[in-house]
């Protein structure tokens, strides 16, 4: 029971971590447990904002546009990338 659980968590994070990695242009190189914890994260901040703020969970929309804009902040401090420009599209540097 538990394992089909985990199992279900780590689909859903993988679900909204790609459709957060779609919504921005350019290059994220993470491989597929980056992307799980990326969208468990929008997933649980998306879901403690929503509360906060309109008393219910908020869903899958609000899942997503936490874990982009998780992603963004994520290129812009610790990559150093704009969202637009020609540094966009341009591999972070190693």
């Amino acid at each position: 029971m538990v394992l089909w659980y985990i199992l279900a968590l780590a689909f859903s994070g993988l679900i909204v971590g790609a459709l957060a990695r779609l919504a921005l242009p350019g290059p994220d190189p993470m491989g597929i447990l980056a992307t799980i914890g990326l969208g468990l994260a929008g997933s649980f901040v998306g879901g403690v904002l929503a509360w906060l703020l309109i008393g219910h969970a908020g869903g899958i929309i609000f899942s997503i546009l936490v874990a982009t804009g998780l992603l963004y902040l994520h290129r812009r401090f610790v990559q150093h990338r704009p969202l637009t420009g020609p540094g966009a599209r341009q591999l972070p540097p190693r």
